[in-house]
């Protein structure tokens, strides 16, 4: 039988919402607070990401060093960072079974953290037939295999995506010394700064192809090119070796699903409340395993507005149900996506359209509750909604409505 191990806190995830959680908890005498990694080296995304934009405006980094910053913090702060440990499932309310380089273990939690992150979709799961030849990649497995590992790529790439993280992809690729042949989107356009793209396409001289979708892989040993379907029903096979799949996010929900956690049907991420609390008792989750994808920086912020909710909890707080929250297209989801009237972590909103200082409407059961007229964004990308109106939900009320007006 496998021995049971007691920790106080238990953090699945070292990336920036697990790692600025573990240091606050640490640091404020929330007892033994563990971090559990299945990578070999903690840090998360941002260790793989050779850019900068991360840290603040005062002080900018680069990816690794942000990793490395978030780290070290943990670590002073006297949390324990277990590093090529799984989760593999759950034994027990807040028992989880892991394994790693010792073997099998169960570790009984008072309060368990969920930040396991979110992931792209990789080839397979896009449903992209063909054969299957080396040199197909997502963002991070070229990310990893470029800054971490040092290992050729290729010589001619096309990407698969027009979102920030497609961009990225291409300044990895020219730093391998790998040639960009075309950015493909299903979109009409791209989905990132205009300045960069348009950097990209007349600088850098990539094409952009909107409405073109990868309908085939093409090559035995290894890719020989893609073939492509324009919305006009054209196609074409353009040229290459390597082709990277960018963007379309999920939450890394495995284990959430596996605990029977109820899900976000629009986030897909585990629903929590505005305490980042989820439907079991002592169970939280934060990151972008609630929100695929947000900045680094919202992550950690969630990281340690969860540290506050977790000791609250341990000092014996209650665990409220609270009220579903439900938005209106264009908006295409929110999370937090339940609200008790104590809330104070803003909210994020995905809208499915550009949205120019829109006027943002709160209400619930046909009184409304707040307007805000908020900063604007493009289609795909997030809009931020304070948390001044929670105190006038009821909680035995109906669900809580966000739209625009």
């Amino acid at each position: 039988m496998t021995a049971v191990r007691h920790v106080d806190v238990l953090v699945v995830g070292a990336g920036p919402a697990g790692l600025t959680a573990a240091k606050a908890l640490a640091a404020s005498g929330a007892g033994r607070v563990e971090v559990l990694e299945r990578e070999r080296t903690p840090g998360g995304v941002p260790r793989s990401c050779a850019h900068g934009g991360f840290g603040t405006w005062r002080r900018p980094l680069t990816g690794p060093r942000y990793a490395r910053d978030l780290v070290e913090a943990a670590a002073r702060a006297g949390a324990v960072l277990r590093t090529g440990v799984t989760a593999l499932d759950w034994t027990g309310p807040l028992d989880l079974a892991t394994v790693g380089p010792e073997g099998p273990r169960t570790i009984r939690a008072r309060a368990v953290v969920l930040a396991t992150g979110a992931r792209e979709r990789p080839r397979a799961a896009r449903l992209v037939p063909g054969t299957r030849p080396a040199g197909v990649y997502t963002t991070g497995e070229l990310q990893q295999a470029v800054h971490l590992y040092g290992q050729p790529v290729g010589t001619r790439a096309v990407i698969v995506g027009a979102e920030d993280v497609s961009y990225a992809a291409a300044g990895t690729l020219r730093r391998a010394g790998t040639a960009v042949v075309a950015l493909v989107t299903d979109l009409p356009g791209h989905r990132t700064a205009p300045a960069r793209a348009l950097d990209t396409r007349l600088r850098r001289g990539v094409p952009l192809l909107t409405g073109t979708t990868v309908t085939e892989l093409l090559g035995h040993g290894r890719l020989s090119g893609v073939r492509v379907r324009h919305h006009d029903g054209r196609t074409a096979v353009l040229p290459c070796d390597t082709v990277v799949f960018t963007g379309d996010f999920v939450p890394d929900h495995e284990l959430a699903r596996r605990g029977a956690l109820a899900l976000d049907p629009r986030t897909r991420g585990p629903a929590v409340d505005g305490a980042l609390r989820t439907s079991r008792p002592g169970v939280f989750a934060a990151g972008n395993v609630l929100h695929a994808v947000e900045r680094a920086a919202t992550a950690a912020r969630e990281g340690a507005h969860v540290a506050a909710s977790v000791a609250a909890s341990l000092a014996g707080g209650d665990w409220p149900a609270g009220v579903p929250l439900t938005v209106d297209p264009p908006l295409r989801w929110i999370t937090p996506g339940r609200v008790t009237p104590a809330d104070a972590l803003p909210y994020t909103l995905r809208t499915a359209a550009r949205l120019t200082r829109p006027l943002v409407e709160v209400g619930q059961d046909g009184r409304v509750l707040h307007r805000e007229r908020v900063r604007g964004a493009a289609a795909g990308r997030s809009l931020t909604l304070t948390a001044r109106w929670t105190h006038r939900v009821d909680p035995d009320g109906g669900p809580v409505r966000v739209r625009v007006v």
